[in-house]
């Protein structure tokens, strides 16, 4: 059983609960963690138990990171907006160098999403 967080920004929130919903079965085999918003709309679509963290902007992504450093998660799905600055871009490139620096699997889209679940 694999650890997954799941976490998206505002405009890819609706793309990721899609993608999971694609991909229920093969997640209710795992362990979903999710930041706050993102995880209950995730549940939301699903159905799937997610264990909630506090929202990105309120820590949530740290969460996530610590997490990562702590060898607590093993796949990090993180639906970004290229097209939009956001207020706590500190805090996800944070997340992002943390998941690159722990070698965690990390999928910014729906492509690279199928191909890192298809991997485990």
């Amino acid at each position: 059983m694999a650890r997954i967080g799941l976490v998206a920004h505002d405009d890819k929130k609706d793309e990721l609960c899609a993608w999971t919903v694609l991909h229920k079965a093969k997640l209710s085999q795992h362990d979903l963690w999710g930041t706050g918003t993102t995880g209950g709309r995730v549940m939301a679509a699903t159905g799937l138990p997610v264990s909630l963290l506090k929202s990105g902007p309120l820590g949530g992504d740290q969460q996530l990171g610590a997490m990562i450093a702590e060898g607590k998660l093993d796949m990090l799905i993180f639906f970004i907006d290229p097209l939009s600055a956001q207020p706590h871009d500190v805090d996800v490139k944070a997340l992002t160098r943390l998941a690159t620096l722990y070698d965690v699997p990390l999928a910014n889209n729906k492509s690279t999403a199928d191909a890192v679940l298809a991997a485990i």
